[in-house]
């Protein structure tokens, strides 16, 4: 039995835990289980241990195992949900973890005044030398990390803002503080390896799968407000998106399609 393919790209213990993790999603180890020993399962996969820990330490970080000293490592008794973002409206963060019951909490990591950067300042329509507002913020559901987000804003337009509470959906503070109505948001959406800081922040092990998402959110009268970069733990991430009629385009002529 090869657990491993060693001319796989993927790192080794990301084959390990994808397949731990399926091992337990089709229920041959029980929720509350206890897994074999290191040992056995470095054995197994046949890799070195520190491979095997990395492994496991990838499935703990995400709540699917959990690690007692001294005993061994355990199925979690709950499976994580898996958090749905649905692309058909404007949401937020509060929105999806209200939908579901999930306890939301909002960390400030850093917010202040900054000179725009090229691709912020073409975005939000700002002249040369212009400064935002940057929010960088840790957003987690039951207390486990869920998305890393970097908030640009105009700074003549929302330099009041620093002095808000910002731990709770901006969109609401923007919608009602600022009597701005959010028009509509154009996203774009890449799988990433989270790396470096922002893998750190996310509780996650180097070059861990993730979703990265720009969204550029408008005002009335098509007016940019902000440019919002959030990383998405890949892990506890599903996207929803909802389509309409297929339609034939024939000659420059739109036909309605059946099938």
């Amino acid at each position: 039995m090869q657990i491993v393919d060693p001319l796989n790209p993927i790192p080794k213990y990301l084959q390990i835990s994808a397949w731990l993790k399926e091992l337990i999603q089709t229920g041959r180890y029980e929720r509350g289980g206890k897994l074999p020993s290191e040992i056995e399962l470095s054995k197994m996969c046949d890799v070195n241990r520190n491979t095997l820990r990395q492994a496991i330490g990838e499935l703990v970080a995400s709540g699917i195992l959990r690690k007692e000293k001294g005993i061994g490592t355990f199925v979690s008794s709950s499976m994580p949900v898996a958090l749905k973002h649905k692309l058909n409206r404007i949401s937020s963060f509060s929105d999806d973890l209200s939908d579901i019951g999930i306890k939301r909490k909002s960390k400030i990591l850093k917010k202040g005044i900054e000179d725009a950067k090229d691709h912020v300042a073409k975005t939000l329509l700002l002249g040369t030398n212009s400064k935002v507002i940057v929010v960088y913020r840790l957003r987690a559901g039951n207390g486990i990390p869920l998305i890393y987000e970097e908030s640009c804003l105009p700074y003549d337009m929302f330099k009041n803002i620093l002095n808000m509470d910002l731990t709770g959906s901006m969109y609401e503070i923007i919608s009602e503080r600022f009597n701005i109505a959010l028009a509509r948001c154009e996203q774009t959406i890449r799988a990433v390896n989270l790396k470096g800081n922002i893998a750190k922040i996310l509780d996650l092990p180097e070059n861990s799968a993730g979703i990265f998402m720009e969204s550029i959110t408008f005002g009335e009268n098509s007016i940019p407000i902000e440019v919002l970069y959030s990383y998405y733990r890949g892990d506890k991430y599903i996207f929803e998106v909802e389509l309409g009629r297929y339609r034939i385009k024939e000659n420059n002529v739109v036909y309605s399609g059946e099938g």
